[in-house]
């Protein structure tokens, strides 16, 4: 009880009045649903997403949904890193309604918004940040999201913010992409979101 008590006070005293949610166990797909043909599955306690024989659009996102939160994963892109992570999103077969922090190859604005089947790019980050993404090493991306509001950091540092009235009135889960095109694999663990 003494210990439970300790912790109580340390994470108030931190400011960190809400838990914090693994959304990944590090064992299976547990919680969330493959979306399309291309090839999502674990491997050393990492989700690993490939391009499949169909070469198109794949999701796999979570079965609950979340409205303001913020996230934090890691990324390892192994060869072409086309994809993304999407916030209060919903999908009908490989069509996404929502907004797509973008993940990347150099040169691609990785950390920019992006509105599938909408108006498109919302924002990008400025060309000087596209340095802080390191190709083919592990990379933090940390997604938070409260009300219309929505910043993303790249292993650190600010990328972009943006307010959103409509951004601000989605509801929806949250998914990983693979784009369409083939030759891509990236690596994910440690999704982690608390609410706010």
């Amino acid at each position: 009880m003494k210990y439970y008590l300790f912790l109580l006070c340390a994470c108030v005293l931190a400011g960190c009045s809400r838990p914090t949610t693994a959304l990944f166990n590090g064992e299976n797909l547990d919680g969330w649903t493959a979306y399309g043909t291309e090839k999502w599955y674990v491997e050393d306690g990492e989700i690993i997403c490939e391009s499949g024989p169909d070469a198109q659009y794949g999701y796999l996102a979570t079965d609950e949904f979340y409205d303001d939160f913020e996230l934090t994963l890691e990324f390892k892109q192994e060869a072409d890193g086309n994809s993304g992570v999407f916030i209060r999103s919903t999908i009908d077969g490989t069509k996404i309604s929502g907004w797509q922090v973008e993940v990347a190859p150099p040169g691609h604005d990785t950390g920019g918004i992006y509105e599938s089947y909408g108006r498109g790019w919302l924002i990008k980050p400025d060309p000087e940040k596209d340095g802080y993404l390191k190709m083919g090493a592990w990379n933090q991306l940390k997604i938070r999201a409260e009300g219309d509001k929505v910043t993303t950091w790249l292993n650190g540092q600010k990328m972009v913010e943006y307010e959103d009235e409509k951004i601000g009135e989605g509801r929806g889960s949250i998914a990983l992409q693979i784009h369409d095109g083939g030759g891509i694999k990236v690596r994910w663990r440690d999704i982690v979101l608390r609410k706010v």
